[in-house]
């Protein structure tokens, strides 16, 4: 199992840049893919990003695409999403994840954290 805790959410007007970061805790963590998903109010869950285990594969969404990075520290137990050019369709909490493999269904991951919440104002 592995404990997941987020930052680096906040206020940030249209075209700026925020980026989120998820500490793991766990003895799983540098073999688990990890996820970033995301939940504005009154929608589903949806995929935003996820790597693999290693770092080596990725996999983004393409309302994001060009515009969000993920990347993670096994050293740190830490995984990233550096998020540019923000748009206000960008609101919402956003959750990271852990699970066995990279995938961008949520049934993959069984590790959530407590989110986060990004807000673009326009």
């Amino acid at each position: 199992q592995v404990q997941l805790v987020e930052s680096g959410g906040g206020l940030v007007q249209a075209g700026g840049s925020l980026r989120l970061s998820c500490v793991a805790s766990g003895r799983t963590f540098s073999r688990s893919a990890m996820g970033w998903f995301r939940q504005a109010p009154g929608k589903e869950r949806e995929f935003v990003s996820a790597i693999s285990w290693f770092g080596g594969s990725t996999y983004t969404a393409d309302s994001v695409k060009g515009r969000f990075t993920i990347s993670r520290d096994n050293a740190k137990s830490t995984v990233y999403l550096q998020m540019n050019s923000l748009k206000p369709e960008d609101t919402a909490v956003y959750y990271c994840a852990a699970g066995p493999r990279l995938s961008p269904q949520r049934d993959e991951y069984a590790d959530w954290g407590q989110g986060t919440q990004v807000i673009v104002s326009s």
